[in-house]
């Protein structure tokens, strides 16, 4: 803690940043793309482009800043600058919209930034993204390189470990991203399929593992619970929450109307129903 912080003068920790980016949360996630992007930006052959050697086109960056120039920008080809770090060049455009944009336009950027790297340049841009995102107590984090909001590393952890754990198992896998997905939409969430995507997650895995491809969720459950492969307290919990999401007639409309949905209720089903495939998953590989 902080000399100031220790006396009262600054609070401890800031407020959650939910619906704003403050200063030092911006600052960082730049330096973020400063330091795992944009300083490994390679110069091109001065031979073939003359004195000049921070032509755009032809170097590393080039797909890059095509892509954030033609489909997250927008904007016509020929007013993108030819030139890498001019003052008027490319790289300054983007600073420029990066700290005048709105909070959400910043994880718009970032988010789509990260779908363009690969390997270890990703997994360190989003670990350092996810880190300075926890300092500076953001909402969300990356979670599988889609922004989510969602706090807790261990929350994060749960639906990361499912979503890589279900990978032998595809329409498990798709359940989970899609519900993923939904709920991080921070223009238009869909709190409603989401939560019918966790659930289906769970679904689709019991159906797989007690070999009944046809069956209800709250069938497979019986059937896993005979073989010993589930608790029994287990099997209750999730035919409550089945219950709570579907009928005969499909979803329960009285409870799962949009506007009595919120990203807690999604939140809440996609880390429970993540917990639990991690369980069942490691259960029956045992």
């Amino acid at each position: 803690m902080k000399f100031s912080q220790r006396i009262g003068i600054t609070p401890p920790k800031k407020l959650l940043q939910k619906d704003s980016i403050d200063q030092e949360l911006t600052n960082s996630l730049w330096n973020a793309l400063t330091s795992f992007i944009w300083t490994t930006f390679k110069r091109t052959d001065s031979g073939i482009y003359g004195e000049r050697t921070d032509f755009v086109l032809g170097s590393n960056l080039q797909d890059l800043i095509l892509a954030i120039w033609i489909l997250f920008f927008k904007k016509p080809t020929d007013e993108m600058p030819r030139y890498y770090s001019d003052v008027n060049g490319v790289l300054s455009e983007i600073r420029e919209f990066f700290f005048k944009a709105h909070w959400y336009e910043v994880y718009d950027f970032i988010e789509f930034v990260s779908g363009y790297l690969a390997g270890r340049q990703k997994e360190l841009f989003i670990k350092a993204s996810n880190s300075f995102l926890e300092r500076e107590n953001a909402a969300y984090r990356f979670v599988d390189g889609v922004i989510t909001e969602i706090s807790s590393k261990d929350e994060i952890q749960e639906i990361e470990d499912a979503i890589s754990n279900s990978t032998p198992y595809y329409g498990v896998k798709k359940h989970l991203t899609t519900a993923l997905d939904l709920l991080s939409d921070r223009v238009n969430p869909d709190y409603r399929n989401s939560i019918k995507e966790s659930i289906s997650a769970v679904e689709s895995l019991c159906r797989k593992i007690s070999g009944h491809d046809k069956s209800t969720l709250g069938d497979a459950l019986k059937v896993l619970e005979k073989r010993g492969a589930i608790h029994p307290a287990l099997k209750t919990a999730y035919n409550a929450i089945y219950g709570y999401t579907n009928d005969a007639d499909g979803i329960r409309h009285a409870l799962l109307e949009e506007s009595n949905l919120s990203s807690a209720d999604a939140r809440f089903m996609l880390i429970s129903c993540s917990a639990f495939i991690n369980y069942i998953i490691a259960v029956n590989a045992d």
